[in-house]
């Protein structure tokens, strides 16, 4: 059965993990962010500064999910178009990259892939269904696994547990009850002091740290907890959307979804006709 964790087993198990710092650019940026009028052009030079930076939000601009008739190859544009809040989260999720081994990095390819694409599926999905910040569904998508890389970081053999932790999930157990009896300690938890340490929303940290606990908290039918059931919807419906079980668990089946997918989509309204068309028409759209 789930187990929680006391905060002092979690003090333990983020012993030898290290939270990514803010990049320098990063503290730039928010600084210029919570001026009354923050400055967009201000923002495009800072960003032009870093490369990997610039590839990355071009990189999103240029997505199929924008639609745009032309490419942009202009820094400057594509801050405009994109605004500083998604500036802000790109930025976060650049600064993993950048706390990896090369080889690391190589081993979680498809996982940055994956995470890109479940951030831009959660974001057309808040659009749809309107329940929801779009820019704090983006966050969302795009960090709430950035636990694994720095766990994978910390144990060399993660990814086989992480394996063996989709193999099992159900009703039962979950995805994170396997990592705890192994590490002491998993993705859901390490996430979510990535994200307080960087100063996300607290109901998108939450909402990080109680992913693979959809169960329990779909189950409690009171009316507390809204903006993370509404937040935790979304991202359940993104992940299975884009398949996340096959690219970290190795799975050809979403045992997870099966579990608690029908309380998720009663929550939101949709049946399971709909939500297939959805699917659909999201997959269509080119992100998978």
């Amino acid at each position: 059965m789930s187990q929680e964790l006391t905060a002092e087993q979690i003090q333990q198990a983020l012993q030898g993990i290290s939270v990514p710092p803010q990049p320098q650019i990063m503290v730039d940026l928010q600084f210029e962010q919570y001026m009354p009028d923050p400055d967009l052009e201000t923002i495009a030079k800072l960003i032009a500064q870093d490369p990997g930076l610039s590839g990355a939000l071009l990189k999103l601009v240029n997505s199929p999910y924008y639609g745009l008739t032309n490419k942009i190859a202009s820094i400057q544009r594509a801050v405009n178009l994109l605004g500083s809040r998604s500036i802000i989260n790109l930025i976060n999720a650049q600064s993993i990259k950048g706390e990896m081994s090369d080889a690391t990095i190589v081993t979680l390819n498809r996982f940055w892939d994956t995470a890109q694409d479940v951030a831009m599926t959660c974001l057309t999905l808040a659009k749809r269904i309107g329940s929801q910040a779009v820019d704090e569904a983006y966050a969302l998508g795009l960090f709430h696994d950035c636990g694994v890389p720095l766990m994978l970081k910390r144990f060399p053999d993660y990814m086989d547990t992480l394996e063996q932790a989709y193999a099992n999930a159900g009703s039962e157990q979950r995805v994170v009850d396997t990592e705890n009896r192994v590490f002491n300690t998993n993705h859901a938890v390490v996430g979510y002091y990535t994200a307080k340490s960087w100063r996300l929303p607290e109901h998108v940290s939450a909402a990080i740290a109680n992913h693979h606990n959809a169960l329990a908290v779909f189950s409690d039918e009171s009316a507390r907890n809204t903006q993370l059931k509404n937040l935790l919807a979304i991202l359940k419906m993104a992940e299975h959307i884009c398949s996340s079980c096959r690219v970290l668990g190795n799975q050809s089946v979403d045992h997870e979804w099966n579990t608690v997918g029908h309380l998720v989509l009663d929550y939101v309204g949709l049946s399971e006709y709909d939500f297939e068309n959805l699917k659909q028409t999201i997959r269509e759209m080119g992100a998978h």
